[in-house]
């Protein structure tokens, strides 16, 4: 099917959906729009719905972050939400059984999403990566779901599920290819790595998570990643080609400086475009249109970049099965 046709069928389901809710029908999980008080939060944040997201799990706290990209090319803290339930203990999964919720650096793309999940909804880590498969883990279905039941996944209540995978939804309708979800075991801060340096695990996190963690704190960007040597790599470039083989010796490289490290493209192009524009006064006369480069963000603002696409609400997410459950 081609790719405008896809797009018609996404818009026209969504729009079912939408009629559904206006004839006082139940609205699927998957289709219900961000809450009113979420919508409140990101106005007050100057946030777009549709803008990038990146995700942060934390284990002992048993919480999990938002962040969101604005138009100065940087990430934002959006919100901090309770995770309800993980199983396991602190350290990355093994191995199909051992019931431990994975750590380490994972892409979340739109066909990992699952509206029909038996947790309520899900989207799936895309456990093993290159990483773990270096390693010869195993294991399936990891996941962060609804529910609040876990055998292996990060399990959310259905409610704050719902607001999570909506923001995912939403941020796939406005560009973004995949979004980034790091796992880890504890805020990796000084005193906390101090506090954990007995663990059997801490040569793991201290060689592979801990650059992560300290980069994206000092640069509010998500981490280049790559995989080599059976370890990861975090902001780095070759001077040849990528590294192919992950359990492979890695290639020459060098640490990349601030100012390279990938932002997301849509800020990219504005960078280059436009500035970013003033936040609007407020106006005697609302019932006259504002121009687009000074729309208010409950209008769909540009912000210096390319203007919202229409809400994929209503697509499946699931075009390969064997990623969601």
């Amino acid at each position: 099917m081609g790719l405008s046709i896809k797009r018609s069928v996404l818009i026209a389901t969504a729009a079912v959906g939408v009629s559904l809710a206006g004839c006082g029908q139940v609205v699927p999980p998957h289709l219900k729009p961000i809450p009113p008080e979420a919508k409140a939060l990101l106005a007050k944040k100057g946030m777009r719905e549709d803008a990038p997201i990146f995700i942060r799990i934390f284990k002992e706290e048993n919480e999990l972050e938002i962040w969101k990209a604005k138009a100065d090319g940087e990430f934002h803290h959006f919100k901090t939400y309770p995770i309800c339930n993980w199983s396991g203990k602190l350290g990355p999964k093994f191995k199909q059984g051992d019931k431990q919720a994975p750590e380490g650096f994972y892409k979340v793309s739109a066909r990992q999403m699952n509206p029909n999940s038996s947790f309520h909804l899900s989207f799936n880590l895309g456990y093993p990566n290159a990483f773990d498969k270096s390693h010869k883990r195993t294991g399936d279905y990891l996941m962060v779901h609804g529910d609040c039941r876990s055998a292996g996944c990060y399990a959310m209540t259905d409610a704050l599920i719902e607001e999570i995978y909506a923001f995912a939804r939403e941020a796939f309708a406005g560009g973004q290819k995949a979004f980034d979800v790091h796992a880890y075991p504890f805020r990796m801060t000084v005193d906390n790595m101090r506090r954990h340096s007995k663990n059997k695990h801490y040569a793991f996190w201290r060689n592979n998570l801990y650059q992560g963690y300290k980069d994206f704190e000092n640069t509010k960007l998500p981490p280049k990643v790559d995989v080599c040597e059976r370890r990861y790599l975090v902001n780095v470039s070759f001077n040849g080609d990528k590294p192919k083989n992950p359990a492979a010796a890695c290639p020459t490289y060098q640490r990349l400086p601030v100012e390279q490290i990938p932002r997301p493209p849509m800020f990219q192009e504005a960078k280059r475009k436009a500035p970013m524009s003033p936040a609007p006064q407020n106006r005697a006369d609302a019932s006259s249109p504002a121009p687009a480069a000074q729309a208010s963000i409950a209008s769909g603002s540009t912000f210096g970049f390319a203007p919202p696409k229409p809400s994929v609400a209503g697509f499946a997410f699931r075009l390969n099965s064997t990623l969601s459950r």
